[in-house]
């Protein structure tokens, strides 16, 4: 099988396409409404989940609680049931009805009924590994990335398994989800890499195609069969295939920060750029539209999620709010 390569869409026809579909750099775009999370602030919002009770939910891992917002707006805070200055941080929905999320500070996975019962899970996780993001994976677990070069896994029961072989050292894995083969994909943003781990816990990292220092963050699976990126340090969006095959998109002229990425309900991408209070949306064909209409400035769009009443919604760990994009 030949290496695989990376195709870098030409910025100028970027730009041109950018500016058709915006109607010369101004896009009527959906409408974006901002919902405030918290009466004080200094507790944002790090990162969301559709949860299967029809709410958006969320970490406030400076806060250490768990909260959901539901589709009026209304919060409902579970701050006494986490270990104290664990520090939440990803969090996703489950398939035994819950929500999970990883613990980066105390070396923990725990669980979150939507009635707002916690469990945490130590045992079988490495000290100090900085859990860090979660996917529900295709076996019926949960799959999670630990910064010192693990991947984990752990069943509805808590039974933890790590694997790290073929795991390449400094990698620091971030990222991770179900890709559309059957494998979970994540991102090794200190590495440079895209790494895929199958059920039964071989890994296969990809280096090539993807530009040196890029730092990749966000991961989706898209609706082509593919597997997207974002790229923080490169300001590219990219997309892997199945067998490694990369392909990138700049966005934007730099400075941006794209960070969350998430498969929309409308058939595309849509990503948070953190540096520019924008939201953009690329298309499976690689066309980018951005979003800043709505959006207070210097919120700091940070993770991104295909909520459950068929819009996307966005944190901003910056204001203490969350968006919503109707696409209705």
């Amino acid at each position: 099988m030949p290496p695989p390569v990376r195709r870098l869409l030409p910025l100028p026809l970027v730009v041109l396409l950018l500016a058709s579909s915006c109607g010369g750099g101004k896009s009527a775009g959906p409408t974006i409404t901002e919902f405030g999370t918290h009466d004080s602030p200094g507790t944002p919002p790090s990162a969301l989940a559709a949860g299967p009770d029809g709410n958006v939910w969320f970490t406030e891992d400076q806060g250490n609680t768990i909260a959901k917002l539901t589709p009026g707006g209304d919060v409902v805070r579970y701050p006494a049931s986490l270990a104290p200055s664990g520090s939440p941080y990803e969090l996703v929905a489950g398939p035994d009805g819950n929500l999970w999320f990883t613990v980066m500070n105390g070396s923990q996975v725990g669980k979150i009924t939507p009635e707002g019962v916690v469990t945490e899970y130590r045992e079988g996780i490495t000290i100090d590994s900085g859990p860090s993001g979660i996917a529900a994976g295709p076996d019926g677990n949960v799959w999670f990335t630990e910064r010192d070069d693990r991947v984990g896994r752990i069943t509805p029961a808590g039974v933890v398994t790590e694997f790290s072989v073929g795991i390449s050292p400094h990698s620091a894995p971030h990222a991770i989800v179900a890709g559309p083969d059957g494998n979970l994909w994540f991102t090794e943003s200190d590495g440079n890499r895209i790494a895929k781990i199958t059920p039964a816990g071989v890994v296969t990292e990809f280096t090539q195609g993807i530009t040196p220092d890029s730092a990749p963050s966000g991961i989706a699976a898209g609706p082509d069969g593919n597997v997207w990126f974002t790229e923080l340090e490169a300001n590219r969006i990219a997309k892997i295939t199945p067998t490694g095959d990369v392909t990138e998109y700049p966005v934007g002229l730099g400075g941006s920060g794209l960070l969350g990425i998430a498969a929309g309900p409308d058939g595309n991408l849509w990503f948070t750029e953190y540096g520019a209070a924008r939201v953009g949306r690329i298309t499976p064909a690689g066309l980018v539209t951005e979003f800043s209409e709505g959006i207070t400035s210097d919120s700091g769009p940070l993770a991104i999620v295909a909520g459950p009443d068929g819009n996307v919604w966005f944190a901003e760990i910056y204001t203490d709010r969350i968006g919503r994009i109707d696409l209705h």
